[in-house]
């Protein structure tokens, strides 16, 4: 018995050779992306979020964290909602190290630094 090409259906003996199917060409269309952009995404922001909470006192940290941990509980489920929590966590993070560098600046001019 032998093989028959790849992209050419079963035909069985005395099938007239026009009924055949044209030969496929190319490898086909390419995959499709992974999907582990959000996943990434939260990962990050997660790992981020608790180390600006741990070293340099951002307070915003935790709910960061936390936003990015939910994240990554519901990328597979809820993806529109995983994509929103990252992009708040990404937001609660940023603004944190605005408030914290405002804060800084703050205390440098008004003199409370200076002793």
């Amino acid at each position: 018995m032998s093989q028959d090409p790849p992209g050419y259906p079963y035909m069985p003996y005395g099938t007239p050779y026009g009924e055949q199917p044209p030969p496929q060409y190319g490898y086909g269309p390419p995959p499709p992306p992974p999907n582990d952009g959000p996943m990434a995404n939260a990962i990050v922001s997660l790992v981020l979020n608790l180390l600006a909470l741990v070293s340099c006192c951002n307070f915003l940290g935790a709910p960061g964290a936390i936003c990015a941990g939910l994240a990554l509980s519901k990328h597979r489920t809820q993806p529109r909602a995983a994509r929103t929590l990252v992009i708040w966590s990404w937001v609660l993070f940023g603004l944190g190290f605005v408030l914290g560098i405002g804060t800084f600046l703050f205390l440098g001019f008004s003199g409370y630094l200076e002793s």
